[in-house]
C-alpha cells in the first residue's frame, strides 16, 4: 500500500467518524439541554443559560407541576385511544385497500391508485380549509370520533407500503387456497395477513409516532378541554406574557417516557419486523 493510499484510507476513515460523532453530538444535544431546563428553578431558568445544570438533580417540582396544570393524565388517555384506534384502522383498511388493489384487475385499477399518489402530493396546510368545512358539516368538530376517523382516513402512505409488500407474495398462495375453497376473506385474514407482519410494524411506527405527536389538526378539531391530547396539552404554559420553558421542558420528557418505555419493551419485534421490511423489499 502506498503513502497516498493509506492517507486516503485513513482520512475516510477520520471523516466517517468524525461526521458520525458530529450528528449524534447535533442530535443529542437538544434533549440534553431539555432535561438540564426541565430541573431548574424559575429563577435558575431565567438567570443561567440553557447548559448550566441545575442546582438540584433531585427538584421534582416541574414534573409534578407540568403534569397538574397541563392535566396530562386526562391527555395521555384520550392519546391513547386515539393512537390504538387510529393504528388498528390505518392498518386493517391500508392492508385491504391493498390487497384488492393489487390482487384484483377491474376498470379504475390504475386511476385509483393515481388519485392516491396524487393526494399524497396535495400539501396538508392547503386542504384544511376544505376539510374543516367538512368536518363541520357533518358535524366531526370536537368530537373524538370524528378526530379518529378524520386520522384514519388521510393515511395515504400506509397503503402504498402494503402494495409493495402484497407484490412480493407470490399469487399461487391465493390461486391454491381458492383452489381448496377458501373465500378472498380466508386468504386475506388466514394466508397472507401473517405474512404482512414487517409491513404492519413499519406502517404501526410510522402512524403511531404521527398521531401521537400531531398538533395542529387535534388542536384545530378538539376544541374541549377533555379531549386534548399530549401535544396540545405542552402548550397550556405559553402565551402573550412569555412562556415557562422549564415546564414545557418537564412535559415533553413525560410525554417521551411512554414512547420510550413501549420501545424497550418491544424493541425486538420492532427490530425483527423492520429487518423483514428491509430483506424482502
Amino acid at each position: 500500500m502506498t503513502i497516498v493510499e493509506m492517507v486516503k484510507k485513513y482520512l475516510w476513515i477520520f471523516i466517517k467518524y468524525f461526521s458520525m460523532l458530529f450528528f449524534s453530538f447535533v442530535a443529542i444535544l437538544p434533549i440534553v439541554s431539555c432535561v438540564i431546563t426541565a430541573f431548574k428553578t424559575d429563577a435558575e431558568y431565567q438567570n443561567t443559560n440553557v447548559m448550566t445544570p441545575p442546582e438540584s438533580w433531585l427538584n421534582f417540582s416541574n414534573f409534578t407541576e407540568a403534569f397538574s396544570r397541563a392535566h396530562m393524565g386526562r391527555a395521555f388517555l384520550n392519546s391513547v385511544i386515539v393512537v390504538v384506534v387510529v393504528v388498528v384502522g390505518s392498518v386493517m383498511i391500508g392492508s385491504m385497500l391493498a390487497y384488492v388493489l393489487n390482487r384484483f384487475k377491474f376498470p379504475g385499477n390504475g386511476l385509483i391508485r393515481n388519485l392516491f399518489l396524487f393526494a399524497t402530493l396535495l400539501p396538508g396546510i392547503a386542504m384544511q380549509v376544505s376539510t374543516y368545512q367538512l368536518m363541520y358539516q357533518i358535524g366531526f368538530i370536537n368530537h373524538m370520533y370524528g378526530y379518529i376517523i378524520l386520522m384514519m382516513g388521510t393515511d395515504v402512505m400506509s397503503i402504498y407500503i402494503f402494495i409493495q409488500f402484497f407484490e412480493n407474495i407470490s399469487t399461487s398462495l391465493d390461486e391454491s387456497a381458492y383452489m381448496d375453497g377458501a373465500s378472498y376473506f380466508t386468504i386475506f385474514f388466514k394466508i397472507l395477513f401473517p405474512l404482512l407482519k414487517p409491513a404492519i410494524v413499519t406502517c404501526m411506527i410510522l402512524k403511531g409516532v404521527g398521531v401521537y405527536n400531531e398538533y395542529y389538526s387535534a388542536n384545530l378539531y378538539l376544541v374541549d378541554q377533555k379531549l386534548k391530547t399530549v401535544a396540545i396539552s405542552l402548550y397550556t404554559f405559553t402565551g402573550p406574557l412569555g412562556s415557562k420553558y422549564n415546564l414545557i421542558c418537564a412535559g415533553v420528557i413525560i410525554t417521551l417516557l411512554p414512547a420510550l418505555i413501549v420501545f424497550i419493551a418491544f424493541q425486538k419485534q420492532i427490530y425483527s419486523g423492520l429487518t423483514a421490511g428491509a430483506v424482502k423489499g
